[in-house]
């Protein structure tokens, strides 16, 4: 098979996959899309499923030198760190930490935002005249504080972010199931979520399928390259022949990369879920709870609070201490909730250094990636895969795509 003739590959059937493989197969691509597990069932499955126009201001805050080592103290801090892991860490982290400045900050929301600004309607155009449609829900979204000190919006405000604001008993009003322990909601009109993202996942692959993809589960061990440009992928299942691919693995991404020489850093910030099963009450809106760093969302299947940060080894077994913390938040936000059961969850995250997704292609090896999304990959993954199938062919994007360019990391 002949590199015209020979399919695409997209390596990973999570949101960024999936979205790029529909993309590509709708501009006219033969699409090959490939994950060792079931398709959307690692970060994709267990995300607060939240189309967060909001999360343009990093982790890397300036604020973070002064907060980080006051929240790994405290027993009620949002963030943890694997110990045994912070030597292999290091090198990350310190890259990480680097970017928190208020110049570098602002650089960082600046690159964010095109990308996500849009979301509803990305994630509408993808899923249009299709079952997945349901899955998508309108609403507000609101930032619940402790009181209305705490609340501060420099960063998100200088990309036109204007919330209502929400204070004292009022605050009940608008979200009744609250308790007296949060005073101040900052309030978003014209957001949305997504109310089940795993079967969401499940949906847009059936999309892809119906619409004449071919879907393969196997583990991609190689890309091979002929005279600088790919031909082909090796995987526990054989070898495909293509004529690009494109990697879209989230965390282990960074294991494929490393076979073509590169050396991208890249480290999970592990992220939690607890899923209140049958709840008595639910939130009106999803909302995110700034003192545990989660969010909120009412769901098919429960009420999900979902959220904190661990740096750790993305292979190393969950931990405890991240939902004890967000069932000890849930039950101060929410004091009169019941319910029949909990789910637990862990997931990893795959952040760059920069926080800036790594979309594009590597060099002129018809080697595209889309990966590196940290907290926005839900957001963020119907864009990142139309703009990589109008990279592939050939359009230019109405938007800058240099800050994304994977290249940034070669050398």
């Amino acid at each position: 098979m002949n590199s015209t003739t020979a399919p695409i590959i997209v390596i990973g059937a999570g949101i960024c996959g999936v979205s790029t493989a529909i993309w590509l197969q709708r501009s006219g691509h033969p699409v090959i899309l490939m994950d060792k597990g079931k398709p959307g069932m690692a970060a994709s499955f267990g995300n607060a499923g939240l189309l967060a126009h909001w999360a343009v201001a990093p982790v890397t805050s300036p604020q973070l030198w002064r907060n980080a080592p006051k929240m790994l103290l405290s027993p009620s801090g949002p963030l943890f760190i694997q110990w045994s892991y912070l030597l292999s860490l290091a090198p990350w982290l310190l890259k990480f930490m680097a970017n928190a400045t208020d110049a570098k900050t602002r650089r960082i929301v600046k690159n964010l935002d095109p990308l996500i600004y849009d979301t509803v309607e990305q994630h509408k155009s993808l899923v249009q005249k299709s079952k997945a449609e349901k899955w998508i829900i309108d609403s507000k979204f609101s930032f619940a504080y402790e009181s209305e000190a705490a609340y501060s919006w420099e960063m998100r405000a200088s990309v036109g972010l204007k919330p209502t604001i929400v204070t004292g008993d009022a605050v009940r009003e608008e979200e009744p199931i609250l308790g007296p322990s949060i005073q101040c909601l900052a309030v978003l009109e014209g957001q949305g979520h997504i109310s089940n993202p795993g079967q969401y996942i499940t949906e847009l692959c059936k999309v892809f399928t119906d619409e004449g993809g071919k879907l393969v589960q196997a583990e991609v061990r190689d890309i091979h390259k002929t005279n600088g440009r790919v031909s082909h992928v090796d995987t526990d299942h054989g070898s495909f022949d293509c004529s690009r691919a494109v990697i879209t693995s989230g965390i282990w991404s960074k294991e494929l990369t490393r076979k073509l020489g590169l050396t991208i850093p890249m480290e999970t910030e592990r992220g939690y879920h607890i899923l209140f099963e049958n709840p008595s009450e639910v939130p009106r809106n999803p909302m995110i709870m700034t003192s545990g760093k989660f969010g909120v969302t009412p769901m098919e299947s429960g009420l999900r609070c979902a959220g904190t940060v661990e740096l750790a080894d993305h292979r190393a077994q969950p931990n405890r201490a991240p939902l004890v913390l967000i069932k000890k938040r849930a039950r101060a936000a929410f004091p009169n909730l019941q319910y029949t059961g909990t789910q637990e969850w862990m997931g990893c995250r795959p952040t760059p250094p920069d926080s800036t997704p790594l979309i594009g292609e590597l060099g002129n090896s018809g080697i595209f990636t889309g990966f590196g999304h940290q907290h926005i990959g839900i957001t963020a993954g119907p864009k990142t895969g139309r703009l990589i199938a109008r990279l592939i062919d050939g359009q230019t994007p109405n938007m800058d795509m240099a800050p994304y360019s994977p290249d940034r990391y070669i050398g």
